[in-house]
């Protein structure tokens, strides 16, 4: 088997390092977290201490920037026709 070195900071190896069950090999560790596939449901209730103030700014920072990206866009595409 080939083997490759890389280098981490210390903060990526602690990181890294948590994730490691005892038995494991760094390089099982990484490979187990590439194939991690998150699903949407895994973020469902994340918001839910959020106060409604709060997630009704962000909602209205959202918005705001989309419409600006949406006029961005058309503008490129103005340009480029």
């Amino acid at each position: 088997m080939t083997r490759k070195t890389i280098g981490l900071d210390r903060e990526a190896y602690d990181l890294l390092r948590r994730e490691k069950e005892e038995e494991e090999s760094f390089s099982d560790v990484i490979k187990r977290l590439a194939r991690k596939r998150r699903s949407f449901l895994d973020f469902a209730g994340a918001w839910k201490d959020v106060p409604k103030e709060d997630l009704d700014r962000i909602h209205e920072f959202l918005q705001k920037n989309r419409k600006i990206g949406r006029e961005r866009t058309a503008n490129r595409l103005r340009r480029i026709r």
